[in-house]
């Protein structure tokens, strides 16, 4: 299967708490514009930035949806202002904070 593509890879699963990030933010993005050089321009930020662990492009009123993993509030909050908030063509962002993880699994239902 790792021949074909269909295992992309083998990873460590590590305990977001006890390595000292336990907060997740999901943060609802709008842009200014959907144009590709837009689109390209955020996902290209997006994948420099090691607290953002899930990116998705959405579909509905919303451009992208992130999920952002921290040490507590005050790094969500520098983490905003320095770098989400400075991304040109972000026109909102939405934040939501997870209370708790009901269900977290890499395992696909075959």
């Amino acid at each position: 299967m790792r021949e074909t593509g269909v295992i992309k890879s083998y990873v460590a699963i590590l305990d977001q708490v006890k390595v000292g990030l336990p907060v997740s933010v999901f943060a609802s993005i709008k842009l200014e514009r959907q144009r590709e050089e837009e689109l390209d321009r955020f996902q290209a930020a997006v994948a420099r930035w090691p607290e953002i662990v899930e990116c998705y492009l959405m579909t509905g009123q919303r451009d992208y949806l992130l999920r952002i993993v921290v040490k507590d509030l005050e790094s969500y909050e520098r983490f905003l202002k320095q770098k989400l908030t400075r991304l040109d063509g972000v026109a909102s962002i939405e934040s939501s904070f997870a209370l708790s993880q009901v269900k977290h699994s890499q395992a696909l239902p075959l």
